[in-house]
This record gives C-alpha cells, structure tokens and sequence, in this order.
C-alpha cells in the first residue's frame, strides 16, 4: 500500500507544481504585455510598472485570459484590436516560459 500512497502524493506534488508554473508563466506574460502596452501608451517607468500591475491584477476578474485583453484594449481606446493584444500576449508567453526556465 505504501507504493500506492507515495505514486498518488507524487501526482499530487506534480500536479500543484504544474498549476504553480501555469500560474507564474501567466503572470509573468501577463506583466510584459503590461509594461509592452505602458511603453506603447507613452508611461513613465513609475508609471508603466504601476500599468503592469494593474493589467496583472485585471487577470484575477474571471477564469482565462480575456479580462486582460479587455482592459488593455481598452486602454488603447479602439486603438488596437483584441486580435493584436491577444496575438502580442501569446508571444509574450511564450518569452515568460523562456524567463521562468532560465530563472531569470
């Protein structure tokens, strides 16, 4: 019974440890298209890194990536389409699993 028990607390510990890195990688895209949007918009660098918080915190109003499309977009007032901000932020994810991997 033993092994049983330690092969499902190794599922556990890998499955919080995946759900731990979605959640960083999200966040961490979710931060570089906030300080890609400020320096766009023209923020300062008090400013951008203030935008880039609000646009990681925008992300915590519903499940999925959407309320951060929504906020920047409208930001941008019609400006740029959901499409472009949708397309720039699965770059940037891309670049956050680069950064996070190398631990940066």
């Amino acid at each position: 019974m033993s092994t049983f028990n330690d092969r499902e607390a190794a599922y556990e510990n890998k499955y919080a440890h995946d759900e731990e890195m979605k959640f960083k990688i999200a966040a961490r895209a979710n931060k570089l298209l906030g300080l890609w949007a400020a320096g766009l918009l023209g923020k300062s660098d008090d400013d951008a890194a203030t935008y880039a918080l609000e646009v990681i915190k925008s992300d915590f109003e519903e499940a999925g990536h959407e309320d951060v499309v929504r906020k920047v977009v409208a930001d941008f007032n019609g400006e740029m389409s959901d499409d472009e901000v949708r397309s720039k932020l699965l770059e940037l994810t891309q670049t956050a699993v680069e950064q996070i991997e190398a631990g940066v």
